[in-house]
């Protein structure tokens, strides 16, 4: 299977899990079958500046971030760290994170959520 560019779902999302501003996220995967149904997110995701995704929980699955370019303060479970271009972070089930791009440059990324 090939998906064109022009054939991905994408979608805008404001103040995201409460955090301000607003991401971009390109699906390229259009559905968990896709996935094997072992997960329901892998996707391109741009968080714009000034914007971020707010601190969640994850609960039976675990994501991944590969960070594309850009640079943001990443929550790790409640640890603030700097994170930039060709980091990846992990976010297993039963522990929490959120990203800040305080920056005036967008950050894209790489988000994969699969199952436990």
């Amino acid at each position: 299977m090939i998906r064109k560019s022009n054939e991905k779902n994408v979608e805008r999302f404001e103040h995201k899990f409460g955090a301000d501003g607003f991401i971009t996220v390109r699906s390229l995967t259009n559905n968990e079958e896709e996935l094997n149904g072992k997960g329901r997110v892998f996707a391109h995701t741009t968080v714009a500046p000034h914007s971020g995704i707010g601190y969640h929980i994850h609960n039976g699955d675990t994501e991944i971030y590969y960070i594309l370019s850009g640079k943001a303060k990443y929550n790790d479970n409640g640890t603030v760290v700097d994170i930039e271009a060709g980091d990846v972070t992990i976010t297993p089930s039963g522990t929490g994170h959120g990203i800040e791009n305080d920056n005036d440059e967008p950050l894209d990324l790489i988000a994969l959520i699969i199952y436990d």
